[in-house]
């Protein structure tokens, strides 16, 4: 792959600088009693091309069945705003966001979307799933 560095004018961050310590895992009360499934919408994502460093934004939707624990959405939120300036390629965002929440929360299903505006004339939506096994 040809390099854009030459041309990136602004530090682009490693995915490695992305971690789910932040994420708040919090009771689920109803658990046995009924599966809900949950949909949350951050519709000002953003992270940077990590060929050409220019950014990259979209919305992030994330559905799930939880089994013990729910998601406190003000951890969620700083959980995605550290993919700000993270060289990334939309598909693995949404797998990295669904492996993070996954271990953090052991929900009976997952999915992450991640719905990327458009570039160049071509848009982008990615869906990454999980299912629990018995």
């Amino acid at each position: 792959m040809k390099s854009y560095d030459h041309t990136v004018r602004y530090k682009v961050d490693k995915p490695d600088i992305v971690t789910p310590d932040v994420l708040d895992p919090i009771d689920y009360h109803y658990q046995g009693k009924r599966d809900i499934v949950i949909t949350i919408s951050q519709p000002e994502f953003t992270s940077v091309c990590p060929m050409t460093g220019l950014p990259d934004f979209g919305t992030i939707n994330i559905r799930y069945t939880p089994d013990h624990w729910i998601v406190e959405l003000k951890s969620l939120k700083y959980y995605l705003l550290q993919f700000r300036n993270v060289g990334m390629f939309y598909e693995h965002v949404s797998n990295r966001i669904l492996d993070d929440l996954v271990q953090v929360l052991k929900p009976k299903m997952m999915e992450v979307t991640g719905q990327f505006t458009s570039r160049g004339g071509l848009t982008a939506t990615v869906c990454a799933r999980y299912e629990a096994t018995s």
